[in-house]
């Protein structure tokens, strides 16, 4: 018998707004390479995910598994940084 690993959520809903988005950042900087959480929502978050893709470019997946109206679910899960080069040194 093999046991899934549970994924957090955190419903929006229920945090003030000045709180919310301070909450969704310290948990997704809590969470290791390959973790993620459910996020749940009353409308698509969309500047929340422009902050997420200056914030952690290349950094995290932004699966949507649920859409309106009135309710969004996104999973928001970790994934290993990228090495970045400026190819100054030649290497790749």
């Amino acid at each position: 018998m093999s046991l899934a690993a549970q994924v957090t959520s955190i419903d929006v809903r229920l945090i003030a707004p000045q709180e919310r988005h301070a909450t969704i950042f310290a948990t997704f900087q809590s969470l290791a390479a390959g973790e993620s959480f459910d996020l749940l929502s009353d409308h698509e978050p969309l500047p929340l995910h422009g902050q997420f893709l200056q914030q952690w470019p290349g950094q995290f997946d932004w699966d949507v598994l649920d859409t309106g109206p009135g309710k969004w679910r996104i999973r928001i899960g970790r994934v290993a940084a990228a090495k970045s080069c400026c190819g100054c040194c030649g290497g790749g």
